[in-house]
């Protein structure tokens, strides 16, 4: 035990008198632990309040019965039922919109909501006479009521009773009275659900015999969940976690190289008086375990702060996307104190791993040599060959979204092992070329230098082709959003009424003004079609749809057919998890039984999750008769929008819900898609700035090791300004080098997100778009890097005495 002990102190004392390496291995430790602990806080939030959403109807001792359709259904029923003896419990759900935020309205029965529920002790923490008794309350979280405080919707707030905030309620939810609820969403007697306990006493009548099959039990794992709809999101943000940590442990892993290589000498001298090399392998161990523990303590708090930046835009994302609601308190729980320790220790032990081996096989003799280890390049190319074999396999070979992010994850690896040798062939292609002793010098040293510095450069290659990836898809996708939404949103003014005899005052309202060219009335209904969530879109075929609206594939005869009301247009998303073309057949639920209906069209929906069917609006009345129609487009000369929406403010007022122009939805459109890619390019940033980092400290520690690579050079007369000069010029070869492999990564890492991955995690496949600008940017990013990371060791360089560069000889001998 003392003698290793004393072997521990020996190593650590290392670092003392290597700063710059300790500082590379401490910092590399702890952004990969950040990183990564930061993007898993975010998802694990989000999962946190999915499922403290979904707990209040969709807990696990209780079932439901919904519609079989997936919409509303008559309040007659629920009466049937608890004079029969079963003991349900009613429920309406619905969305209200406050300002520029949705929020869930939740009308709840107090009284006969299951004991020992979450629905039920929600409901109690108001009381259930509160409810009852007027003006009744409306329990929200607090997250909420901040949120609903910073509103300026009168006309909203005024349907509500008073708010009361409550620990038990989730964020983005209104509870209320399920008489208020019917009220405020201007559904009377409409009912969504009706929750009861699983097995509890359902009195003597079988449930077919008092509603038929207007109602079904559906079990809480049957329901769709927002985790489900969601989980393409978190997995884009859990790869680019496990990304960044990869790139943040390549710099602890070099760290650690050149350390074993610094520390031989030492080692030598403990194994040449009696320590054994399993006494310095455990303290080498023990010393990755210290560091780790460390380097944890320090990811956690970025990690906290990293997340709690983010999470505003997650947030926003999430809601825009799917009506997901976050709030914003990130609180520090155990068990991501436990995650980031556990990631911190095992990247340490992952980074000091290669010298723990080579320590432990070694033989004496052989430590005491510090020579760089030799590449096997044909064992390094057929790795890289078949990483390379393996991404495409697992690309073509299985249509799930998890293989696609492996094949992206294999054809990085199979990169990075092929792109030392790719760097060093550029090398030595320069010196073949290069005229004069110092010219070919300098490439010649370019090419030794290639794979002492590889994993910083591979960082480096990560990076920049990330970025290069993502930025061609998300750059591709806005590109052909703005071109889908000048198609989509031909429409002047877009209103929706408070209630549907508002709309119809509006419509009359409407039908007097020499302004108004069109009203395009609209209708959604939602529906589940094959255990997936649909929404019914109800329009006009008017000739404005039929000149305007974008389709990918249509028959000829699309909108006639449409408007006989047999048939359908249907969301790419829709028909491709379906796998349904054109001319396909289905069978639609509806609450007055299944509408057969034909495929005569598919079309673009970007942004939305769900499946979306488009029918002709008279025959989605008939098939749900409590329909709301609300919603109105309107085509209106340009010039005449601001005071014809000007009117309808002074003269409706609350009876408006909502009123926008064209240029305000586009503007919304726009904002909900900067959310949504702002977390990808602020990781693809923090990634870009932590290869730089790796790169910075290589040159860093191995800035005295250069020395005696420099030295014969001082002592011919080459003066130490024009030897930082070449230094700088070196690194700057290699980071172009670098950048010129990343970039035909990052291509094909793009067309894999645009061909592949949205496809699987979306459902929509977008136009493959190369900007040659990006090329530029990020070679230009790489050149930076590069010039910033070799500015501090060339300046060194600069300044350091001939004497130092002199002795370097000493060292030598």
């Amino acid at each position: 035990m003392r003698r290793l002990a004393y072997a521990l102190l020996a190593l650590l004392s290392h670092w003392r008198r290597r700063p710059g390496n300790f500082a590379a291995l401490f910092v590399g430790l702890a952004l990969a632990t950040a990183l990564f602990a930061g993007v898993e806080a975010l998802n694990a939030k989000a999962r946190a309040s999915y499922a403290e959403a979904a707990a209040l109807l969709n807990e696990a001792s209780t079932q439901s019965l919904v519609a079989p359709h997936g919409g509303l259904f008559p309040q007659e029923l629920y009466i049937r039922l608890r004079r029969a003896g079963w003991k349900v419990s009613p429920v309406l759900e619905g969305t209200l919109r406050i300002g520029e935020q949705s929020f869930t309205l939740l009308g709840v029965d107090p009284i006969t909501a299951p004991a020992d529920t979450r629905l039920a002790a929600v409901a109690e923490t108001a009381g259930a006479e509160r409810f009852l008794k007027s003006p009744g309350v409306t329990l929200v979280a607090p997250s909420t009521l901040q949120a609903l405080s910073a509103q300026e919707s009168p006309s909203v707030q005024a349907r509500l009773p008073p708010l009361l905030p409550s620990a038990a309620a989730p964020p983005g939810y209104l509870i209320v009275d399920i008489g208020v609820a019917q009220d405020a969403l201007d559904r009377p007697g409409l009912l969504s659900r009706l929750v009861m306990r699983s097995g509890a006493e359902r009195g003597a009548s079988s449930l077919e015999s008092i509603v038929g099959d207007s109602l079904q039990l559906q079990d809480p794992d049957a329901a769709p969940d927002l985790e489900r709809l969601t989980e393409s999101f978190h997995l884009n943000l859990s790869a680019f976690g496990a990304l960044a940590f990869l790139v943040g442990l390549f710099i602890a892993y070099a760290a650690n190289g050149l350390a074993f290589a610094q520390r031989l000498p030492t080692i030598r001298t403990l194994r040449a008086i009696g320590v054994s090399a399993r006494a310095l392998g455990s303290a080498l161990l023990f010393e990755a375990l210290l560091f780790g523990l460390l380097a944890g303590a320090l990811g956690l708090a970025l990690g906290c702060l990293i997340a709690a930046a983010l999470l505003p835009n997650v947030a926003a994302s999430l809601e825009s996307l799917y009506g997901a609601h976050l709030d914003e308190a990130l609180p520090l729980e155990l068990r991501w104190v436990a995650l980031a320790l556990g990631v911190a220790l095992l990247g340490a032990v992952a980074a000091a791993s290669n010298g723990l081996i080579r320590t432990l096989r070694l033989p004496i003799t052989e430590t005491a040599q510090p020579q760089a280890r030799k590449i096997d390049i044909p064992l390094r190319a057929l790795a890289g060959v078949l990483a390379l074999a393996a991404a495409w396999a697992a690309l073509f070979l299985s249509d799930r979204l998890g293989a696609a992010f492996a094949a992206v994850g294999l054809l990085a690896l199979g990169a990075i092992l092929l792109f030392p040798l790719l760097v060093a062939g550029a090398m030595r292609l320069g010196e073949a070329f290069a005229k004069g002793a110092l010219a070919q010098w300098f490439w010649a040293e370019c090419r030794a230098e290639t794979p002492v510095l590889a994993l910083a450069l591979g960082a480096l290659l990560l990076a920049l082709a990330t970025n290069i990836g993502v930025g061609a898809m998300v750059g591709g996708f806005r590109n052909t959003f703005l071109s889908w939404l000048d198609e989509r949103l031909v429409a002047e003014a877009y209103l929706e009424a408070a209630s549907d005899a508002d709309a119809a005052h509006i419509r009359e309202f409407l039908a007097d003004r020499p302004e108004v060219a069109e009203i395009l009335p609209t209708a959604r209904a939602p529906s589940l079609l094959a255990g997936w969530p649909v929404e019914v879109f109800g329009l006009k075929p008017s000739e404005t749809y039929r000149a305007h609206f974008p389709t990918l594939s249509a028959r000829s005869d699309a909108w006639e057919k449409l408007a006989s009301g047999q048939a359908a247009l249907m969301s790419e998303q829709l028909a491709r998890r379906l796998k349904i073309g054109l001319g396909a057949a289905i069978a639609l639920p509806t609450p007055e039984g299944v509408w057969p209906l034909e495929i005569v069209g598919i079309y673009a929906d970007y942004g939305n999750p769900k499946g979306q069917i488009r029918v002709d609006l008279e025959a989605l009345a008939r098939h749900w008769p409590q329909v709301r129609r609300v919603a109105l487009s309107l085509r209106v000369a340009p010039r005449d929008v601001p005071q014809l929406l000007s009117d309808l403010r002074a003269r409706f007022g609350p009876a408006l819900a909502r009123v926008m122009d064209q240029a305000s939805v586009k503007a919304l459109s726009l904002r909900v898609f900067d959310h949504t890619f702002a977390v990808t390019a602020a990781l693809g940033a923090l990634t870009l700035f932590v290869s730089s980092v790796a790169l910075f400290s290589s040159l860093a520690t191995l800035a005295n090791m250069r020395l005696l690579r420099l030295a014969p050079l001082f002592a011919i007369g080459v003066t130490r300004g024009r030897l930082a000069l070449y230094e700088l010029a070196r690194v700057l070869a290699l980071a172009c080098a670098t950048a010129l492999c990343a970039l035909p990564l990052g291509l094909a890492m793009a067309w894999i997100l645009v061909a592949e991955i949205s496809v699987r995690a979306f459902g929509w496949r977008l136009p493959y778009s190369i900007f040659p600008e990006q090329w530029m940017e990020m070679l230009a990013l790489a050149l930076v890097a590069a010039l910033l990371s070799a500015a501090l060791p060339a300046l060194r360089l600069a300044r350091t005495p001939p004497a130092a560069l002199l002795k370097a000889f000493e060292d030598d001998a």
